[in-house]
């Protein structure tokens, strides 16, 4: 099976904190974890990292930054022949406070004003390809190009890109953020609102739509009933990538004929377990750990 994920990668900062720093003072800290990030790069690192034949399509800098997250990507199988380095591009880098006492992150992110855009047009047969909508026009051709593959979006919030290539898929999996900004609705906590958004973005897009909602897990239609699938209890200490790793396992179980409800259960426990360590990469369960934590479940 050949996969293939388009769209951000970036390189991560983490500072752990017990409490959030107050304005004008300075806090010392014993350690600080480096690592890429960026949802469709992290989904192609745990894909690999459950062994499938994966590439990643995105923009870096050819600095620093952007060497060390080739070199990641390549260590555990990542194809990196689609990831382009550019002298007059920056990495974008991310500077991310998790405090380790509730499992929050405050995010400073370094972007420079232009951004390169992906400019080379992968050309193989895909059996699977997952975008984030930061690549819209490569992604979209190489969707149309692969009517046979199943297409997934992970679609964090609502931007030009994003909505672009929200009805070339087959699964929309979103954030109750995008959700509620796409919507108009706001989630108040009841099924039936979810219910109205699910509609109306079923509606709109004519796929197969799941609302993610963190720590609470996510909700869809399965068959023709309305559930939320629940995640599981964890004391969280780094929430940063949980969302992108939820987004590789879904691609990985819904590819590998899982039901659409056990999908979403397992990919609920693969971005819950990812919140137990500090940084995306260095938190990525592996395939055994979210399957046997099902078993013991069971």
């Amino acid at each position: 099976m050949k996969m293939i994920t388009i769209g951000h990668a970036s390189y991560d900062i983490t500072f752990p904190v017990e409490t959030f720093p107050k304005e004008n003072t300075k806090t010392r800290l014993t350690k600080h974890i480096d690592c890429g990030g960026g949802p469709a790069s992290n989904a192609a690192y745990l894909l690999a990292l459950w062994h499938q034949s994966v590439s990643f399509a995105g923009v870096v800098g050819k600095d620093f930054y952007g060497k060390i997250i080739q070199k990641e990507l390549e260590t555990v199988g990542v194809d990196t022949t689609y990831l382009e380095c550019y002298e007059d591009a920056q990495t974008m880098l991310s500077f991310i406070m998790a405090n380790t006492s509730n499992g929050s992150r405050t995010i400073l992110t370094a972007q420079q004003e232009y951004k390169r855009q992906l400019k080379q047009i992968p050309q193989e047969e895909y059996d699977v390809i997952l975008v984030d909508g930061e690549e819209p026009s490569v992604s979209a051709k190489v969707l149309q190009n692969n009517p046979q593959a199943i297409k997934v979006i992970d679609a964090g919030s609502v931007k030009e890109g994003t909505l672009v290539l929200c009805p070339l898929v087959d699964y929309l999996v979103c954030s109750k953020n995008f959700a509620e900004e796409s919507t108009g609705i706001t989630y108040d906590g009841t099924i039936e609102s979810l219910i109205t958004m699910h509609t109306i973005l079923t509606e709109k897009y004519q796929n197969i739509v799941v609302i993610t909602l963190e720590a609470a897990g996510c909700f869809t239609k399965i068959d023709q009933t309305y559930k939320i699938i629940p995640s599981i209890s964890v004391k969280a200490v780094d929430t940063t990538g949980a969302g992108d790793i939820f987004h590789g396992a879904f691609t990985y179980f819904i590819s590998h004929n899982y039901s659409l409800e056990e999908t979403c259960r397992l990919a609920n426990i693969a971005g819950a377990l990812s919140t137990l360590k500090i940084g995306g990469r260095y938190s990525m369960p592996t395939l055994d750990e979210v399957i046997n934590y099902v078993d013991v479940l069971r």
